[in-house]
C-alpha cells in the first residue's frame, strides 16, 4: 500500500494527515503553537514554532507508522494565508510572522490606494488592499522598522517557510501568492508595476511554482528528525482555502463551499479569471491547474463560539455548549448577533466594526446566547452567499465542512439560511486532504484531481431547507443586515477609548 501525507498549518495547530490510496485517513496527528498578542490588533506567531510542530507531527506518525516509510511516497501542504515571514540573506527570520488576522495596517491600505489606485489594483490583483493581506504588512515593516526591513531578502508565506526548511528550497505557489496583492492574477506573475510604484525591490518575491508541482525532497536533516524517507517527494499544496476546496471537491463551475474554522469561507469555482465582481469578494487562484475560486469571508466565524464558550462557560466542552441549542426555535427568541469581534471582511471590509448582541432581555438564557452565535455566524456567510447569487450564480448544492459540519442543527440552521440543500461528507477533512490529494496527484496517482475526487471523498447525508425556517430567517436576515450601519459609527467612535 502507498500512501501521502497532507501537512495543514494552520493558525493555531498543524495538523498531519497519512492517507493512502483509497482516500482514508490512517493516522492523524495534531500539534498546536501559541498565538502572539502584544498590543490590539497585532496577531503574530514564530515560524520557528511552524517548523518545530511540524516535524514533531511528523515524527510522531512515523513512530506509529507500521509500514515501510518508503512507501510515504509524497507530501504537500495547506497554509494559513497572508501571514508575512521575511528572511534576510542566510534564509533567516528577521521578525515574527504577521498573520492574517492582524488589523494594524490600515494606513499602508490606503497608502497602496494612494500610490497604486483602487481601479488598477483590482484590475492586476482582483483584490482590494485589506489589513489581512500580505503587501500591507511588507509596507508597515518598511515603514515601521525601516532597519528590519532593509536586511530583508526575500519574503515567505507561512506553509512556504515550513517546506523552505524541510526542503532547502524557496518557492511559492499561486493559491497563496494570490492573496498577497502582489500577484498579477490574470497572468499569474508577480505584478512589477506595483512593486514600482510601492519601492518594493521585486527580488523579495519568491520563485512561482504550482501547487501540484513538486520541489523537492527532505533534506538529510530533516529525514532523520522525521523518520521519513529522504526520497519522499515534496509538493509546493495550497493556501488553507485552497485545499479546502480541493478537499471538499469543488473543482467544476457550480460547486459552492462553505467551511467554519477560525473564520468563515464562502468559496465558488471559477473557471475564468477575468470575471469582474468589483472586490465584493475575493478572487484567487486556485490550487487547481488554470483555475480559479472566488470567496467571502466571516473573520469571527468558529472564533465567535470560542470566544463565547472562553468568556461565559470555559468549563464546558464544545459539545456541552452546544447540547441545548436544538430546544430554541430559529430567531434565538429575539436575539440577534453580528460576529463583528475582530473586525468583518465581506461584505463590509471595516476593521474597526465590533460585535454586538441585540434584542437582549432577562429571559435570555445561555442557550439562547448560543444559538444567536451560530445563526449570525451563519447570516455573515450568507451575505457572501447572497453577492454570489446577485452576480448570477446559482448555488442550490452547498459542501459544509469545519466546526459547522460537526453539528446537526448547525447543518439545518445553515440548509434553512441559505435555501439550499448541505452536503456533509463522510471522511472530511478540508485542507488537510486537499493537500493530500495534491501530492496524492502530482505523485501521479490520477489523472486528474477530479479522479481524485470521486476516488476519495463520499457525502455521508444532505440537509434540504425546510419551508417555514427560511421565511423566518429571512426575516430575520433582513433585520441582520441593519445592524452594520446602525452600528458602524459608534463602534469607530469606541476604538478611541481601546488601549
Amino acid at each position: 500500500m502507498k500512501y501521502v501525507i497532507g501537512v495543514d498549518l494552520g493558525t493555531s495547530a498543524v495538523k498531519v494527515l497519512l492517507v493512502n490510496q483509497q482516500g482514508q485517513v490512517t493516522q492523524e496527528v495534531s500539534k498546536d503553537y501559541p498565538l502572539i498578542q502584544e498590543k490590539t490588533g497585532y496577531s503574530e506567531q514564530a515560524p520557528q514554532d511552524w517548523v518545530d510542530q511540524t516535524v514533531a507531527g511528523l515524527s510522531e506518525l512515523i513512530q506509529q507508522f507500521e509500514g515501510d516509510p518508503d512507501d510515504i511516497e509524497g507530501i504537500s501542504f495547506s497554509g494559513q494565508m497572508h501571514g508575512l515571514v521575511l528572511l534576510n540573506e542566510n534564509q533567516e527570520v528577521l521578525r515574527n510572522a504577521i498573520l492574517w488576522n492582524d488589523t494594524r495596517t490600515t494606513a499602508e491600505c490606503q497608502q497602496i490606494y494612494d500610490t497604486v489606485g483602487k481601479e488598477r489594483l483590482l484590475r492586476i490583483t482582483k483584490n482590494l488592499a485589506l489589513e489581512g493581506f500580505t503587501l500591507p504588512k511588507i509596507l508597515w515593516v518598511k515603514n515601521h522598522e525601516p532597519e528590519i526591513y532593509n536586511k530583508a531578502k526575500t519574503f515567505l508565506l507561512p506553509k512556504d517557510y515550513v517546506r523552505l526548511k524541510l526542503t532547502g528550497k524557496s518557492n511559492m505557489e499561486y493559491s497563496d501568492a494570490a492573496g498577497t496583492l502582489l500577484l498579477d492574477v490574470m497572468k499569474k506573475e508577480w505584478s512589477q508595476k506595483i512593486c514600482d510604484l510601492l519601492d518594493i525591490d521585486d527580488s523579495l518575491c519568491p520563485p512561482l511554482v504550482a501547487s501540484h508541482e513538486a520541489v523537492g525532497t527532505l533534506t538529510p536533516e530533516m529525514a532523520e528528525k522525521t523518520g521519513l524517507s529522504s526520497s519522499t517527494r515534496m509538493f509546493a499544496g495550497g493556501a488553507d482555502n485552497a485545499c479546502g476546496a480541493i478537499g471538499s471537491g469543488i473543482l467544476k463551475e457550480g460547486e459552492t463551499l462553505v467551511s467554519t474554522g477560525t473564520s468563515g469561507v464562502v468559496l465558488a469555482y471559477e473557471n475564468r479569471g477575468d470575471k469582474n465582481f468589483q472586490g465584493k469578494v475575493h478572487y484567487f487562484n486556485h490550487g487547481a491547474p488554470d483555475a480559479y475560486y472566488t470567496m467571502g469571508v466571516t473573520l469571527a466565524a468558529g472564533h465567535s463560539l470560542t470566544w463565547l464558550k472562553d468568556v461565559f462557560t470555559k468549563d464546558k466542552t464544545f459539545d456541552q455548549l452546544l447540547e441545548d441549542v436544538d430546544t430554541v426555535p430559529p430567531g434565538a427568541n429575539g436575539l440577534l448577533y453580528t460576529p463583528y469581534i475582530v473586525g468583518e471582511r465581506t461584505p463590509h471590509f471595516d476593521s474597526s466594526i465590533r460585535g454586538s448582541f441585540i434584542g437582549m432581555d432577562s429571559s435570555h438564557e445561555m442557550k439562547h446566547f448560543v444559538r444567536a452565535v451560530m445563526e449570525g455566524i451563519t447570516f455573515s456567510l450568507n451575505e457572501s452567499v447572497q453577492i454570489f447569487r446577485d452576480q448570477g450564480k446559482r448555488i442550490d448544492t452547498v459542501i459544509s465542512i469545519g466546526g459547522g459540519s460537526k453539528n446537526e442543527t448547525w447543518l439545518q440552521m445553515q440548509a434553512d439560511i441559505f435555501n439550499a440543500k448541505i452536503v456533509k461528507l463522510s471522511n472530511e477533512q478540508g485542507p488537510g486532504m486537499g493537500a493530500a490529494m495534491l501530492a496524492a496527484y502530482g505523485c501521479g496517482w490520477f489523472e486528474t484531481l477530479r479522479e481524485c475526487t470521486e476516488e476519495f471523498l463520499q457525502e455521508e447525508k444532505t440537509y434540504e431547507p425546510i419551508e417555514e425556517n427560511v421565511r423566518r430567517y429571512q426575516t430575520l436576515f433582513g433585520l441582520y443586515k441593519r445592524i452594520y450601519d446602525m452600528t458602524a459609527s459608534l463602534s469607530a467612535d469606541l476604538m478611541h477609548f481601546r488601549e
